[in-house]
């Protein structure tokens, strides 16, 4: 029998929740249906999100003055708790959960996987993408990740009949607190009626994609503190296999480095990944903006608002779109993600670095473009002979293999004519920055590519540096289109 969870800290939440969607309401009807007054509005959200970032602006003497408050506060004052609560990006939503299936453990796990489904017309996958997940994860990858499945349709007879099923076919994960599946009762929801038609949607795709926010963010509010990162995905995708590990051993060569979203797939809302203290503001934001624009629209905006300016999107792809109807009325969705691979196992470790060149850089195709799994590259203008480009790493490491490629498809000729690989110890400052005083060569490029392996046997060191020598000027320009390097040792936890 489903029971019910509290998540927050108001005595009326539902209350609490429709004040807040009467007030968006009051605002969407003050402005114009024009893009120039939603401009205005987002830019002066951003404002005061600023605000929120740099100041500190939600105090803890506010949500106790929130939870002493009484459930009927006089009309004026409603209107301030929902802003405060609405300015309150740091904290979960006032939302009383249906637990339908499982409770989570009281230990954080690595990882978060959350999924929203609701009732479609034709087909329906997700028992495929359970079983997926799991069947594709190793007895120790299970241990550090939760499943949570968010039931957002209406139709209390389609859920109930759907948890029967997945309580029969994964009644061990669920008790071993792998698998939950929750619901948010419909009082919680604004209203789906008289939405703004953006794009000249029509009204029940608007309808839809508007649910489908207010869906994303109260299973986002839900999972803030099961793990330590969320990662989001679809009801209708296949897993490659150990993709934790794969997803592990990216967290790891981004380390010191700054990222709000990372993604995994090309598609939809598959395959993207969050840190867990980002959950609230991102499930504020998708409440706030739930009727403007698609929520694969919105991540765009959340991301740039966190100053990550671009896409940081690795291959190979972790996750493929399976369905071949859309929850959208049931029409045909026959995409796939072209960058999938079921055996993606191999993603190379690249241990956090820091990467130099003297090669003349071409607009901002910088060095680090060249080292991770992200569709860039670094581009030079034409090196000469004694350039170098150098990997530094934060810490000495036993490496295993090394695989550097350069070119590309389009420019097939500004490959690295003539080139050798190094590996160096002894690290010392330089007025250029680190770089190792000592140096073996482990080959020559061939054709403009280099691969070594069983490096741990060549070298009895542990290596600080990895380092490109260009041999021979060239007149051709330069793509280093990846730097792939294996470690001996696991990642870090």
């Amino acid at each position: 029998m489903a029971h019910w969870i509290h998540s927050g800290n108001s005595r009326d939440p539902s209350l609490k929740m429709r004040l807040m969607w009467k007030s968006l309401d009051k605002m969407r009807c003050l402005r114009k249906r024009s893009t120039i007054p939603f401009l205005g509005f987002l830019i002066t959200f951003l404002l005061f999100l600023n605000l929120y970032i740099e100041d500190g602006y939600v105090l803890e003497g506010d949500k106790r003055q929130l939870r002493d408050t009484s459930v009927h506060p006089p009309s004026s004052e409603r209107y301030v708790h929902t802003f405060r609560d609405l300015s309150n990006f740091s904290g979960t939503i006032n939302v009383t959960y249906r637990y339908l299936a499982g409770t989570p453990l009281n230990r954080k796990k690595y990882l978060t996987i959350g999924l929203s489904s609701v009732k479609r017309k034709r087909g329906n996958y997700l028992l495929e993408t359970i079983k997926s997940i799991f069947d594709q994860s190793s007895y120790e990858e299970l241990k550090e990740i939760v499943v949570v499945v968010h039931l957002a349709d209406f139709d209390l007879v389609w859920c109930e009949n759907l948890v029967q099923e997945i309580t029969r076919k994964f009644a061990h994960h669920i008790i071993a607190g792998r698998l939950l599946v929750i619901q948010a009762p419909e009082e919680y929801y604004p209203s789906l009626d008289g939405l703004k038609r953006n794009y000249n949607d029509p009204e029940d795709r608007v309808r839809f994609r508007s649910k489908q926010n207010v869906d994303y963010a109260f299973l986002l509010n839900f999972c803030t503190n099961l793990s330590h990162f969320y990662m989001m995905l679809e009801d209708d995708v296949r897993c490659s296999r150990n993709f934790l590990t794969a997803l592990k051993k990216v967290i790891t060569s981004r380390e010191g480095s700054y990222w709000v979203m990372l993604e995994f797939s090309k598609l939809g809302y598959i395959g993207k990944l969050y840190h867990s203290r980002d959950l609230p503001r991102l499930a504020h934001f998708l409440l706030m903006f739930y009727q403007e624009m698609p929520c694969d629209w919105l991540l765009i905006h959340f991301r740039g608002l966190l100053a990550q300016k671009d896409v940081i999107r690795f291959k190979p792809s972790l996750f493929q779109h399976m369905g071949y109807y859309s929850s959208y009325k049931g029409a045909e969705n026959k995409l796939k993600d072209d960058d999938f691979e079921e055996d993606s196992i191999d993603i190379p470790d690249n241990p956090p670095a820091s990467l130099y060149t003297n090669i003349n850089i071409f607009e901002n195709y910088d060095a680090t473009k060249a080292y991770s799994s992200v569709d860039e590259y670094f581009w030079g203008k034409p090196p000469s002979t004694g350039d170098f480009f150098i990997i530094v790493f934060n810490k000495s490491t036993k490496i295993s293999k090394i695989k550097i490629s350069t070119g590309s498809d389009d420019r097939l000729n500004d490959i690295l004519h003539h080139g050798a690989l190094e590996v160096g110890e002894k690290l010392v400052g330089t007025k250029k920055g680190k770089q190792c005083s000592s140096y073996i060569t482990l080959g020559e490029f061939k054709n403009g590519n280099i691969e070594v392996q069983d490096v741990e046997h060549k070298i009895v060191f542990d290596i600080e540096c990895v380092r490109i020598v260009v041999t021979a000027s060239q007149k051709e320009w330069l793509i280093i289109r990846s730097i792939s390097i294996w470690t001996t040792q696991p990642p870090s936890q």
